[in-house]
């Protein structure tokens, strides 16, 4: 036997190949062989990204005394949490429920038909802290194993048949999703807010970006002065911290203290996507300087440092730079001194708060820019000559694996800021990804979760893929008036609903499709996370479709059901549903439609004036199905506002637009 992940797709799992435990990929064979071996599973499960994955690598699976151990008593398997979210999902729930919280890298042992029966997270290679060694474990695990194996199968079912009940779905007899409903959601979370340092809770804390922006979309239904606050405060909170990359614009995946000031320095896809669709909606509500500029920002640091060779977006940037956590982006005041000279390095040291004993470790700091400065041109001079002096330093891993699903994300986020702020390149950058996604990550007729270098790997896209790339393909043909996009996005919408709807519940989603491998549990998790639950994913995708194709009720129903069973979390734990709330603000309205006949400068105003949520499309008479039968008014361009299927009189200024706006 030996290492078999040369040939992985996944960048995560090549970062082992060279270790001397015998790893493979999830699959037939690796099962197969722990039968034929009669011996457990040993499951590693992280990312390429993480942290404590790097640790626990050179601690434990470069070693290979240990490596010795795992090889002679377990069939080892190693597996990329975001290449697999199914696998990691099943197995996280039975990590929180054995150990009481979960994380990563995931270390969980399973039997030969993948049940799980001890699970755990990190695991350090002498004992500290309380914590055996992982070899201690691994030697227990084997013990128990050999000596005591009635045991572990009862205590193996036992999990499989509790992993199989947590998967069932939400409870019945959820609230109307209605204004009070929500109304009442932002209030509850309103109360978890942290008023001294924005954001909600303790630390660690992470960006509530599906909840702002769902918290927005309220704002501009009710013009609640308290609501746009609170996003306001946290918006501000995060792009001020060290959280958000102060030089070359980024944020981090979380901040671990509750200031926002030291980051987890990884850079994920995913939440720069998020972040970007945020704050360029903030952006366009408040005309505020600050995410304006994060927003920009954020692009630059999406088209500079992400962007592949393909046109699509790598998966993240390493929180270590050559096995240093921070290391590339940390300063202390001698640093800064030594790039700038003396005058502009202290006040830069003023500026963002790098203290002689530092906030970070090694009396180093993270960089933050808690005030605006006097002298904003000095401010850009000193941060574009340490931006280039940085660039000079070792630079973060990449993880050039193209994920579906945040891919998506970001062309949403790319389309809506670039059709915002006027940027056609940020819109070219969106159709050009979406155009990869539909040509590269297709397989007969079927989504893949991911890519590598511009090849597809196996692994099948889950829901999450579907209803973000719809999402993302209908904001394309907003921002363009292109109709292919509506048709591709049909295509994937009608397969989510033939494959991932659960028939016996209608509005209940399962995460992967009826036709994928069979695992311990279907996995089926409608609590919005970091990123999206894929069920609010397609719910926003479907209403969204739903407003532009009106010869399919299928798609306008199965957005209402599926709001309708998830108003349980809006009631009882909105805090976790906030794309769910991004989703129900939009429903409450109608969506809003917003059909410009013409284009023009009528268009860019409908684009800038339509609040979150509303589909504005424009072009000829004619040219799509909400232009249909709605011509020019007298020969200029006219705009035609609705709210469902009730619509105003058209409009054929700007300050009757906003009028009419306002009304719905």
């Amino acid at each position: 036997m030996a290492n078999r992940l040369a040939a992985a797709l996944s960048p995560y799992l090549r970062q082992h190949a060279g270790n001397p435990v015998h790893w493979q990929e999830w699959g037939d064979e690796a099962l197969a062989e722990a039968r034929e071996r009669d011996v457990p599973i040993l499951l590693s499960i992280g990312y390429a990204a993480c942290h404590w994955c790097h640790v626990m690598a050179h601690e434990s699976f470069e070693d290979d005394a240990t490596a010795a151990v795992m090889n002679e008593h377990f069939v080892c398997i190693k597996v990329d949490r975001e290449e697999r979210p199914d696998i990691d999902a099943i197995y996280m729930n039975a990590t929180v429920a054995m150990a009481g919280h979960g994380g990563w890298p995931m270390t969980c042992f399973l039997t030969p038909d993948g049940a799980p029966f001890y699970c755990g997270t990190y695991y350090p290679n002498t004992p500290r802290g309380g914590m055996p060694s992982f070899v201690q474990v691994l030697e227990a695990i084997d013990d128990t194993w050999r000596t005591r194996r009635d045991d572990v199968t009862q205590a193996a079912e036992a999990v499989a048949v509790e992993l199989r009940r947590s998967s069932g779905g939400l409870p019945a007899g959820g609230r109307i999703v209605d204004a009070a409903l929500l109304d009442a959601a932002a209030a509850t979370v309103a109360g978890d807010e942290d008023r001294e340092h924005g954001g909600f809770g303790g630390a660690p804390k992470f960006p509530p970006s599906n909840l702002l922006e769902g918290l927005l979309r309220g704002y501009e239904r009710t013009r609640s002065a308290d609501t746009l606050g609170l996003v306001e405060r946290t918006a501000e909170a995060m792009a001020r911290g060290g959280i958000y990359d102060q030089l070359g614009g980024g944020f981090a995946r979380y901040s671990v203290d509750a200031a926002w000031t030291v980051p987890h320095f990884e850079k994920m896809l995913y939440d720069n996507a998020l972040l970007l669709r945020l704050y360029a909606h903030l952006a366009r509500v408040t005309d505020a300087e600050l995410p304006q500029r994060v927003a920009r920002e954020t692009v630059e640091f999406l088209l500079r440092d992400l962007l592949t060779a393909e046109g699509a977006f790598a998966s993240a940037l390493d929180a270590d730079t050559e096995g240093v956590e921070g290391l590339t982006y940390v300063w202390t005041p001698e640093q800064l001194v030594e790039v700038l000279g003396p005058g502009d390095g202290r006040w830069a040291a003023e500026m963002f708060t790098v203290t002689p004993g530092g906030t970070f470790e090694h009396g180093s700091s993270v960089l933050q820019l808690l005030d605006e400065p006097d002298d904003p041109e000095r401010l850009a001079d000193v941060r574009a000559r340490l931006f280039a002096a940085r660039a000079q330093r070792p630079q973060p891993g990449r993880d050039d694996k193209v994920v579906t699903a945040w891919n998506a994300f970001a062309v949403t986020a790319l389309a809506e800021a670039g059709v915002a702020f006027g940027e056609p390149a940020w819109i070219d950058a969106a159709v050009g990804c979406a155009q990869f996604l539909l040509e590269r990550h297709l397989a007969d007729g079927r989504l893949r979760r991911a890519s590598l270098g511009g090849v597809a790997g196996t692994p099948a896209g889950v829901l999450e893929d579907y209803g973000a790339l719809v999402t993302a393909l209908l904001a394309v043909h907003q921002a363009t008036g292109e109709e292919r996009w509506i048709e591709g996005a049909r295509e994937l919408a009608d397969i989510a609903l033939d494959r991932f709807a659960d028939p016996e519940r209608p509005g209940s989603w399962f995460d992967t499709a009826d036709d994928a491998e069979s695992l311990v549990a279907r996995p089926r998790d409608p609590v919005d996370g970091a990123t999206p639950a894929g069920a609010s994913l397609i719910a926003e995708a479907l209403l969204s479709l739903s407003a532009l194709v009106h010869d399919d009720s299928r798609y306008a129903d199965a957005a209402a059901s599926s709001l309708s069973v998830a108003s349980v979390l809006l009631d009882r734990v909105p805090r976790a549903a906030g794309h769910w709330l991004t989703v129900a603000e939009a429903s409450v309205r109608g969506p809003i439609q917003v059909a410009v006949a013409g284009g023009g400068e009528l268009l860019d105003a409908a684009r800038r004036l339509a609040p979150g949520g509303a589909i504005v499309t424009g072009g000829d008479p004619g040219s799509s199905p909400l232009l249909a039968g709605r011509p020019l008014i007298g020969g200029a361009p006219a705009a035609y506002v609705c709210r469902g299927f009730v619509c105003d009189r058209p409009v054929t200024t700007v300050p009757g637009l906003r009028e009419a706006l306002a009304a719905v």
